[in-house]
């Protein structure tokens, strides 16, 4: 259960003072929902509200607080114009307070003649005199303005002021912590208490303290990180311990099918390949993530485990993110199991009917050595007699726990997560840091590098010449562009018009594929596409992953600008295919930001995914290298990849340090870190893995 010192900062935030549901349905807008969000809510600038004793000293346009004299009231004539007050300042230089639609009652209450109050809000000057429309604040005591104000990130309906008094009465229900780091470390780096911290990034003095790398919130990006890494530290430990299955066949299948293959395994192959054989002698179960760039070779590693599986007397399966991506894994793998005298066989949603039921029975059976398919593998009504290996390709979507869930299939079953996506090292520790982790970081000898050119969008006419002496040629050819249909906020040529364009050129050999399409529509176009029968693919980035077409060299990506790193990188890897030269032109729309010239450049300089993946984290930070939502990595509310990596490590050493010497979170120090876990809603591990 939740530690009941926490109960405060999640109640709703309906609880707090004058919220009531039309408000809070706003703040769920800013993530918003209990209390403890307010506080993770941190202000991103500050307005300083410089106080001046005269109008003299005053320019336009500046935030400023002054002592005023109220003269008099002028009520408008038309409901059009401003309620007005007049004032003067000590020296007597008249002022004018403007109100819109004001509640003359209130204003003559707040602002009564012949008194003083200090008045606070934007300066403006109109006829030599000074104006504040709508002043920020009115006090009788300065002491009620804040003259270093915080401003935080709004949505329709909440203002500023509405917030800081929430970030008030939250602070309010704060509790004094129990501390969970060590002494000698926050003495080290400096660091004061977490409530203190916290305190300080609410109320910024200087622009230096809304920086991520400011004293107070690296303490708090590093309580957000401990609490990631010791989460799957403690899930990872669990994984350890779970009993599997010591498998170790004779090496016969394996030393075949390295007999047949037209190459030679690289060094890098050759490395993970040992890695993974430790991992499936070990009685306990095996986890691993499997990274390595678009070519690199990961196909055949997968295939060689799940046949020391397969040797063994078990079964092995494979899924794929993409029919289209299964039906590749098959052509690759069938014909090899039928050299070895096994059977594989593939289950897709195109396979029905009593077919199906054959292959489902066969399975049963144990007849069938390896399934593949997509993720309708692991429906109710799939069932394996032995299933001992799980292979995952591209599914870096998936979260912890349905990592953990997937293997429930096999009897204790050993999975392997392969991903071309170049992940930077610091997001595989937050993401994937329940998992070994293994990294092919060399392609096979021979491959060709990517002529990849840089081109802005004025020279498309040069592009479409060139592009059809290539297809003239036989070549294949990719046509990306970021949108399926016309959007009025934005200018970007459409994926349908970009066809209609090419189609007039080029004839019936242009297919389209995007995303709104069935994918059954979408599964025909792609084979055309690998058949030959259109040689020119026009789409969004449905087509990032999984398509193997090793005639296709050109690979064309309109507003090239518009797309992250990792992404083109993945793009560019579909014409890494095949033997023949490739050429990648990267198409830009003006003008160009700072970072996209930047992306484009990287892009130009280096082929190698993981150099990509780094640039890429500096660049965008760690929420959009894999794309939004589906993404799998950890949403932090205080850590900031692209500042905090030395932060992570040494949570991630802690957290192993602290899950070696106190498993079960039994000391002084243990206990307050289950409160941690807790605080950052990472009480799955402690729930599932410590309450027994």
């Amino acid at each position: 259960m939740r530690p009941p010192i926490l109960f405060p900062l999640f109640a709703d935030v309906t609880s707090l003072f004058k919220v009531g549901i039309k408000s809070a349905e706003l703040l769920a807008n800013l993530g918003i929902k209990k209390i403890a969000d307010i506080l993770w809510h941190l202000p991103y600038s500050l307005i300083n509200r410089r106080a001046v004793y005269s109008i003299d000293e005053i320019n336009s346009g500046e935030i400023i607080t002054i002592a005023l004299k109220v003269i008099e009231h002028q009520s408008p004539h038309k409901r059009s114009q401003p309620y007005r007050v007049y004032c003067e300042d000590k020296h007597q230089n008249p002022a004018v307070l403007c109100f819109f639609y004001a509640y003359p009652s209130t204003l003559e209450k707040n602002l009564p003649v012949d008194e003083w109050r200090f008045i606070s809000g934007k300066a403006e000057f109109f006829n030599q005199m000074l104006q504040i429309n709508h002043p920020d604040y009115i006090a009788a005591d300065v002491r009620d303005i804040p003259l270093v104000e915080p401003v935080y990130a709004l949505t329709a309906g909440i203002t500023n002021k509405f917030l800081m008094r929430l970030v008030r009465e939250a602070f309010s229900k704060l509790p004094v912590f129990p501390e969970w780091q060590e002494t000698h470390f926050l003495a080290q780096n400096k660091f004061c208490g977490f409530n203190e911290a916290l305190k300080t990034a609410h109320n910024p003095k200087f622009a230096g303290d809304l920086l991520p790398n400011s004293s107070s919130r690296l303490r708090l990006a590093y309580d957000e990180l401990l609490a990631n890494q010791l989460a799957l530290a403690i899930v990872r430990q669990k994984i350890k311990k779970q009993k599997g299955r010591s498998i170790e066949g004779n090496g016969e299948f394996r030393r075949k099918v390295l007999a047949m293959l037209p190459f030679k395994l690289t060094a890098a192959q050759e490395k993970v390949l040992e890695e993974i054989s430790c991992d499936q002698k070990s009685p306990f179960r095996m986890l691993r993530l499997l990274q390595g760039d678009v070519g690199s070779g990961k196909t055949i590693v997968a295939f060689l485990t799940m046949l020391n599986a397969v040797e063994c007397g078990f079964q092995a399966s494979i899924m794929a993110p993409t029919e289209i991506l299964a039906q590749q894994h098959f052509e690759t793998i069938s014909e090899m199991c039928r050299t070895l005298g096994l059977r594989a066989e593939l289950l897709s949603g195109k396979i029905k009917g009593k077919t199906r039921d054959k292959i489902l029975s066969d399975l049963r059976q144990g007849q069938i050595d390896i399934l593949i398919g997509t993720h309708a593998l692991f429906t109710d009504d799939v069932e394996f007699r032995d299933l001992a290996c799980i292979i995952i390709d591209e599914q870096h979507r998936f979260g912890v726990h349905q990592r953990l869930n997937l293997s429930a299939k096999g009897n204790h079953a050993d999975i392997l997560v392969m991903t071309a996506t170049p992940i930077p090292r610091s997001l595989v520790l937050t993401a994937f840091g329940d998992m070994e982790y293994s990294k092919i970081d060399m392609l096979p000898e021979g491959r060709k590098p990517v002529d990849t050119r840089v081109m802005p969008e004025k020279r498309i006419d040069d592009i479409i010449s060139s592009l059809k002496n290539k297809l003239d040629k036989g070549e294949r050819a990719y046509w990306v562009c970021p949108l399926v249909e016309e959007s009025q906020k934005t200018d970007l040529a459409a994926a349908e018009q970009r066809f209609e364009i090419l189609s007039k050129i080029f004839g019936h050999k242009v297919g389209l594929v995007h995303g709104k399409m069935k994918e059954k529509e979408k599964n025909e176009v792609m084979e055309k596409f690998r058949d030959g029968e259109i040689n020119l693919l026009v789409a969004t980035t449905v087509i990032e992953v999984g398509v193997n077409v090793k005639e296709a060299t050109v690979m064309i990506i309109e507003h090239a600008e518009r797309f992250g790193l990792a992404q083109l990188h993945q793009l560019r890897g579909r014409v890494k295919r095949g033997v023949k030269p490739a050429v990648c032109l990267l198409i830009y729309g003006y003008p160009l930001s700072n970072t996209a010239k930047a992306r484009l450049q990287a892009m130009k300089d280096t082929e190698d995914g993981f150099i990509i993946a780094e640039e890429d984290l500096k660049l965008r930070g760690g929420g959009e290298i894999l794309g939004t939502k589906q993404s799998g990595f950890q949403n932090f509310r205080m850590a900031d990849m692209s500042v905090h990596q030395d932060l992570l490590l040494t949570a991630s050493k802690d957290a192993k340090m602290i899950v070696s010497e106190d498993p079960e979170l039994k000391t002084p120090r243990g206990q307050a870190l289950r409160v941690l876990l807790y605080l950052f809603e990472r009480d799955d591990a402690v729930r599932t893995y410590l309450s027994g």
